[in-house]
């Protein structure tokens, strides 16, 4: 009867979303990086809340979809991402991409070196999105973290000369629910 008890208890732990496993574990602040062999541009600080902008008409019912904000290290870039089915992210890897599902590029922009960067949205961006310890679709007060790991195009302009950049982005990063 006890281990019956028991087993009861962690099963309705397990589906109303609380855990230990909640939160970002050893995930730092800023630790989204899109390099080259010249270029280095790192973002963070990430925010996310559940506003619903990116949503997934496929998605079971209560999935919100989340938004996420960060700012650019040492500079006035900023990040914007949409996660369209936190749930799924919650359990595996989705894709990475400025379209459709998955985790959604909506803005990245930054500054180094006396040139600007944005985000090539004509140029497509390939990569998969994980995370861990996201608990309650995203929104649970402890966070996550989330892992990015893909290639992508941004434009750089230095004074009045524009160019095309491939870089990879990768990173593990804390995120904080609001």
């Amino acid at each position: 009867m006890l281990r019956l008890l028991f087993l009861s208890s962690i099963s309705f732990l397990v589906h109303t979303g609380c855990s230990d496993n909640c939160g970002p574990g050893g995930a730092q602040a800023f630790s989204l990086l899109a390099s080259d062999a010249s270029t280095a541009l790192e973002w963070g600080n990430l925010s996310s809340s559940a506003n619903n902008d990116c949503p997934d008409g496929a998605a079971p019912a209560g999935v919100v979809s989340l938004t996420l904000t960060g700012v650019q290290k040492d500079g006035p870039g900023l990040i914007t991402l949409c996660i369209s089915r936190p749930d799924l992210l919650a359990v595996g890897e989705v894709p990475l991409s400025t379209t459709g599902n998955g985790v959604r590029i909506i803005d990245l922009s930054a500054d180094s070196m006396g040139c600007m960067y944005a985000l090539e949205s004509l140029r497509p961006v390939l990569g998969t999105a994980t995370s861990t310890g996201m608990c309650d679709n995203g929104t649970n007060k402890n966070g996550y973290a989330l892992t990015v790991d893909g290639n992508l195009s941004m434009r750089m302009t230095c004074e009045t000369n524009t160019t095309t950049v491939a870089l990879s982005f990768n990173g593990t990063v804390a995120v904080k629910a609001q």
